[in-house]
């Protein structure tokens, strides 16, 4: 499934603070993280409710948030990639938020994330995202929380497979396309 991202600015002379730069950030990483649970339903997986595909979306956008942490730390001094990867949380935390609100009804979706977040801040710190791209570990451990989430009964034992050999790389490459023509 081809995926059309924005990932340009409109006027590229001007200056973008970090919080704008968050905020488009955020945006394209929804819709990535939307993309890739689409596609696991085309691919033959099936999801049990709203519910799950909106935490498969969520890991989606922790292991992005992973991977911005790491660009930025490439690339900024530390106060900067605090307050981007800070904003880049918040900005997803108001996207899961409004989609949890529209698709499961009233509550606080946005801390069950939050925690979440900070959950798999600690699992994701174990691996390595290298100029080659994030190590086999790191996308394995999509993989199994993903698998994790939509159980191993028959129509979805492979899963993980797709995630780390297909999506979840797809999705750290558009991902990473953005992060550098968005931060310039």
């Amino acid at each position: 499934m081809a995926l059309h991202l924005k990932t340009r600015w409109k006027d590229e002379t001007r200056d973008r603070s970090l919080g704008d730069v968050a905020s488009a950030l955020a945006a394209v990483a929804w819709r990535i993280a939307l993309a890739k649970a689409i596609n696991l339903h085309c691919e033959r997986f099936v999801y049990r409710d709203d519910a799950q595909r909106l935490a498969v979306i969520q890991e989606y956008l922790a292991f992005l948030l992973q991977v911005a942490d790491r660009l930025a730390f490439e690339a900024l001094a530390e106060a900067e990639r605090r307050a981007l990867i800070v904003e880049f949380a918040k900005r997803l935390c108001a996207h899961v938020q409004d989609n949890g609100e529209d698709l499961l009804g009233p509550g606080d979706h946005a801390a069950a994330f939050l925690a979440r977040l900070n959950e798999r801040s600690d699992e994701y710190a174990e691996f390595q995202l290298t100029d080659e791209g994030p190590s086999y570990a790191f996308l394995r451990h999509l993989g199994h929380t993903i698998q994790t989430l939509m159980g191993e009964a028959d129509e979805n034992r492979w899963v993980i497979d797709q995630v780390m050999d297909k999506d979840g790389w797809e999705a750290y490459q558009d991902f990473r396309r953005a992060y550098r023509n968005l931060l310039g």
